[in-house]
């Protein structure tokens, strides 16, 4: 497909508010008119479905199979955390978390400093996204908010190993379910899933942490569906990882709150103006996902998907078509006329071609990602700092990108296939297709990349003897009868 007959994007217009008609796609031609969703039998409103999973799980009847990718989505968040602390918006964050002088309960990952479960969840969370390296799910990273505000209820009440890792799997397993209820929220109506749907599985995993009783979790639940929030326009800014912070903080707030009697809507979610309403107005929602609770698992099926690169998801196949480009050319650029990449929808919607000016921009620039990745190779941790967006070389070959829609490569739901082309002073053109990418289940990562990965990004906070205890605390969930000598160890000395 060439320029003409591909549709062009930038950045600053396609995370406006008119990205989907600048894409010639209007809602009503995306998506069918929506239908009333029904209510599961049985009377039961939706948080009292999710209060009763929440209270009824059971970790001895879970799949080892499940015990195990759990375990891996817990490896991989605690090891971004870590290097996420190091970065300047989380010292922005602890900077402000100190300055409240909350009670020293709780450890703030990555920082010598101790705070209330509230303060620690809000710094963790934003320290987990901040460097977009976090696994996605489903659809973005709604689950990244559950380690961050876990971990610090966990601390304070003295939990089990058994314990966190059955909060983790309640957080996700509630996370996916409201996802796949309004499964387009996130790319068709411009919410960010870290926010919306995060703030409601960080609260479940933390009223399963605090033993909340059935008629307690809908007051906790119904809170979250007022305290949601999060929009894609913020992507490429330090307000994205916010999401995830406020996500974590508000998850533990409510389920505080609602130990002590605080109130909300029980049928907050389902109501004619509550959360389905107003996050999935205009789009289909489907009640389905919650019968199944605790007969599938989400976290099997799709799975969690482990990032490779410290950007953008939906930027990886582009990145990794650039890699293969790379061997062919032998690292020999001089010779690049231009370069093309063709994009799926979604991909067209959340990355641009433009200069980053900010480290956080840079990990949705398709131009700077592509030009990194053929000049040094896989864009790692190093290539997302100011010192990187210095380059010369990677700015003037960025210079040289383009970047279209390409409907044939589909929207871009599950993968995210893209095609980079590459025009010589000869006249040569080389292509490179890429659909699914590492860390997928069709490319999964191996235990020892997975476990590079943790070390690389741990090293950023902790010595490499701590990082090492950390991940044999964490391989072993969810053996043992405390936690007392774990949580030390991810405070810097």
């Amino acid at each position: 497909m060439d320029n003409d007959s591909a549709m062009s994007f930038d950045r600053r217009s396609f995370l406006g508010t008119g990205a989907v008609t600048l894409l010639g796609v209007s809602s009503a031609q995306a998506q069918p008119a929506p239908k009333p969703p029904q209510l599961p039998p049985g009377g039961k409103t939706l948080s009292r479905i999710l209060a009763e999973y929440i209270v009824g799980f059971d970790l001895k009847a879970v799949p080892p199979s499940v015990i195990e990718i759990a375990r891996t989505g817990m490896i991989d968040t605690v090891g971004v955390m870590l290097a996420g602390s190091r970065e300047h918006i989380s010292s922005i964050i602890c900077d402000m978390v100190e300055a409240e002088g909350a009670g020293a309960t709780a450890t703030v990952a990555g920082q010598s400093v101790r705070t209330s479960p509230q303060l620690a969840a809000l710094a963790n969370g934003v320290a987990a996204h901040a460097m977009d390296y976090d696994f996605t799910y489903l659809s973005g990273q709604p689950v990244i908010a559950v380690i961050p505000a876990i971990f610090p209820v966990a601390e304070a009440v003295g939990a089990t190993p058994a314990e966190v890792l059955a909060a983790f799997i309640v957080g996700c397993e509630v996370g996916g379910c409201v996802v796949n209820s309004n499964f387009h929220a996130s790319l068709m109506g411009g919410w960010h899933t870290t926010g919306i749907v995060g703030v409601i599985a960080a609260a479940a995993a933390s009223a399963r942490l605090l033993k909340l009783p059935v008629e307690t979790i809908p007051n906790v639940l119904g809170m979250t569906a007022s305290l949601a929030s999060g929009v894609s326009a913020n992507f490429g800014t330090m307000t994205k990882p916010l999401h995830a912070g406020n996500a974590a903080r508000n998850g533990v707030m409510a389920a505080l709150l609602g130990r002590r009697g605080f109130t909300s809507l029980p049928a907050a979610f389902e109501h004619h103006s509550g959360y389905f309403a107003d996050f999935g107005r205009g789009l289909d929602v489907s009640y389905e996902p919650f019968t199944k609770l605790g007969t599938s698992y989400a976290l099997l099926d799709p799975g969690p998907r482990i990032k490779a690169y410290p950007c953008g998801g939906l930027t990886h196949s582009s990145i990794e078509a650039a890699l293969a480009l790379r061997e062919k050319l032998g690292g020999n650029v001089a010779d690049i006329t231009g370069i093309h990449c063709a994009v799926t929808r979604n991909a067209g919607g959340r990355a641009g071609t433009q200069w980053p000016t900010s480290v956080e921009g840079a990990k949705f620039s398709v131009s700077y990602l592509v030009a990194y990745a053929l000049i040094h190779g896989a864009p790692r941790l190093p290539a997302f700092t100011e010192a990187a967006l210095k380059d010369e070389k990677v700015k003037a070959l960025a210079a040289k990108v383009t970047a279209s829609v390409d409907p044939a490569l589909g929207p871009g739901t599950h993968v995210s296939p893209a095609i980079v082309k590459i025009t010589l002073k000869n006249g040569q053109l080389l292509e490179q297709r890429r659909d699914a990418v590492t860390g997928t289940k069709e490319v999964p990562m191996t235990e020892a990349q997975l476990e590079e990965k943790f070390m690389d990004c741990a090293a950023q906070a902790v010595s490499a003897d701590r990082a090492k205890s950390i991940l044999a605390t964490l391989k072993t969930m969810p053996n043992g009868t405390s936690l007392d000598g774990f949580w030390p160890l991810l405070r810097r000395a």
